[in-house]
């Protein structure tokens, strides 16, 4: 395995989670590295159905370390329930995960910005997690941020603090929101930090050293790359780097050190919140992607649009992040549709009859692209109880074929379902 990363190719929830808990097997080490716990994670295994927000999805492998990067910026709160989650299920932590002291921390203050924002933007709110996570990476990129760090010194949080309180209660107040108290917030997060303390320690040495001896490192990747602040659907994306070069900085990895970029792609498409999606179905085939998906979101529970494969995003996203190989999930969700669409790009109305491509554009431009389709006959069985790529319908291959030729990145693991075991590992 060497170095392998793990990232979404879509805006998210393509069930990253079951590929990196399925890989953490043979992995000594798993990582995090950018995004917080507005990215839910869902793995079922031996354990039952797990899920984390934060957590590396390598928890389950008793000899693997788990390792949250500089990149992440913590929910003390959400970490601790998590911890303690894990541990009453019987698997130990000690000594294996590893938080970074440069994680940035999600303070109080940081969801109530993120929903006054989201309310004073009215019909163009952009429709986030309200976890907070633009305003606590705007303060990391303007110097005003809080790291586990600093809990570490009192007198240093302190002074920190206040001086964002002096700011951020002033912002409540020009909204009408009651300010928030020093001294509940001080006494807060100084108890959630004395709870994950033993864990909080730089994993960088420990990484350089597992990469000199060859060790098996998995990178785990949060929400999709069409969700990158750079060239997802801005402003409808999230606040961190969801590319595989996020890991360079957000764990302190070299690009040549990462030898393995698996993209993980829905069988079909799904999307959160506001923001383009050209495939998507306002009909009733878009209900039975829905249902027999259970589409709902990990984290704020909402339910998924849903439409047709867009292979078009997905070669973009797996040329941009250069994909050694595709795992493709959620097949079985297609096994009952008579037949399949795949969009192949788009046309831009009052133009030329040209096919338009995901990188020519922008949000606004993408929202009034019509997606041009390859229609496919479906293969109306089940493929759950599948092992072997095979065994698998015929029209089900040609369309997994279909979607490597466009792609022209190999298939390699295909999910039919969403336990560990309900996985085809295709040679």
């Amino acid at each position: 395995m060497a170095v392998t990363a793990v990232i979404g190719s879509q805006w998210g929830d393509e069930a990253k989670g079951k590929v990196v808990d399925l890989l953490s097997e043979n992995a000594q080490l798993v990582a995090r590295f950018n995004g917080g716990d507005n990215a839910g994670h869902t793995v079922v295994n031996k354990y039952g159905t797990i899920k984390v927000r934060l957590t590396p999805n390598g928890f389950s492998n008793p000899s693997s370390k788990c390792v949250i990067g500089p990149g992440v910026v913590v929910n003390l709160n959400t970490l601790i329930e998590e911890i303690n989650t894990i541990q009453e299920l019987g698997i130990n932590l000690d000594q294996r995960l590893w938080i970074s002291p440069r994680c940035h921390i999600v303070m109080t203050y940081h969801p109530i910005l993120e929903e006054i924002f989201e309310e004073a933007k009215g019909v163009s709110k952009i429709g986030t997690t309200k976890r907070g996570m633009g305003p606590v990476y705007a303060d990391k990129v303007s110097y005003n941020g809080i790291r586990l760090a600093d809990l570490s010194d009192e007198n240093v949080f302190s002074e920190k603090l206040r001086v964002q309180l002096k700011l951020k209660n002033k912002i409540f107040s020009s909204f009408g929101r009651e300010p928030l108290d020093f001294d509940t917030v001080f006494a807060e997060k100084i108890k959630q930090y004395e709870e994950i303390k033993p864990f909080v320690l730089e994993s960088y040495g420990l990484i350089q050293e597992m990469i000199a001896n060859d060790e098996d490192i998995l990178l785990e990747g949060a929400q999709g790359t069409l969700l990158d602040n750079n060239w997802g659907t801005y402003p409808f994306c999230t606040a961190s780097t969801t590319f595989v070069g996020g890991a360079a900085e957000g764990l302190g990895i070299a690009p040549r050190q990462i030898d393995k970029v698996i993209s993980v792609a829905k069988a079909y498409t799904t999307r959160v919140g506001a923001g383009p999606m050209p495939t998507e179905l306002f009909n009733d085939m878009g209900k039975v992607l829905l249902k027999e998906g259970n589409e709902f979101g990990t984290v704020t529970g909402r339910a998924r649009r849903c439409g047709w494969f867009d292979a078009d995003l997905v070669r973009f996203t797996s040329q941009i992040n250069g994909a050694t190989e595709i795992a493709l999930t959620k097949l079985d969700v297609l096994d009952t549709l008579p037949e399949v669409k795949i969009c192949i790009g788009y046309h831009f109305p009052h133009t030329d009859n040209r096919l338009w491509h995901y990188w020519e554009g922008d949000a606004i431009w993408l929202e009034k692209c019509e997606p041009v389709y390859l229609t496919m006959p479906g293969w109306m069985q089940s493929t759950r109880s599948i092992r072997e790529f095979s065994k698998l319908p015929d029209r089900a291959k040609e369309y997994i074929y279909k979607i490597e030729e466009l792609l022209q990145v190999p298939i390699t693991i295909v999910s039919v379902g969403p336990d560990r075991m309900e996985t085809i590992f295709r040679k």
